[in-house]
């Protein structure tokens, strides 16, 4: 007895819905995908920030006692800290410096995995995943860069 699911021409139309839903992704532009990106790892850094900024005499506590990182004293590496954590949300919400940004956070999550928090290489993976992402391919066309490289290169013509 032979099911219907099982036919040939049943598996034939299965994969052909399946090809018709992944031609539809494919379609999505970047665009859209770089939007959830950028506000995911701006958030990620912008909550950071408050909180430091919430308890200061904590976070260069933490500074002295946690994460102990060479060359830097807890002062200095709280402030440099808050300040990129301040700076690159704003700069990946509006795509401005996009690329350089994501080099930057990719720097800091790399610093805190080696140097501070080894075992929380789950979550900086996902941090790094995406900003490899926004490094390779930029910000998209929703944003100030792809503005600013589109004055540039009509002014070139």
């Amino acid at each position: 007895m032979t099911h219907a699911a099982s036919s040939p021409r049943a598996s034939a139309t299965l994969a052909a819905r399946v090809q018709r839903v992944v031609d539809r992704l494919d379609r999505i532009p970047y665009t859209v995908l770089a939007i959830p990106l950028r506000l995911a790892v701006a958030t990620v850094f912008w909550n950071s920030a408050m909180a430091k900024l919430a308890n200061w005499a904590t976070a260069v506590e933490l500074f002295r006692e946690e994460y102990r990182l060479p060359l830097l004293s807890p002062e200095l590496g709280a402030s440099l800290a808050v300040s990129v954590e301040l700076t690159a949300p704003v700069l990946l919400i509006l795509g401005l410096a996009t690329r350089p940004v994501a080099l930057i956070l990719l720097g800091m999550i790399a610093s805190i995995q080696l140097l501070v928090y080894p075992q929380a290489w789950p979550t900086h993976i996902q941090w790094a995943a995406m900003l490899l992402v926004l490094l390779a391919r930029g910000a998209g066309a929703l944003s100030l860069d792809w503005l600013i490289r589109r004055h540039f290169n009509a002014a070139a013509r």
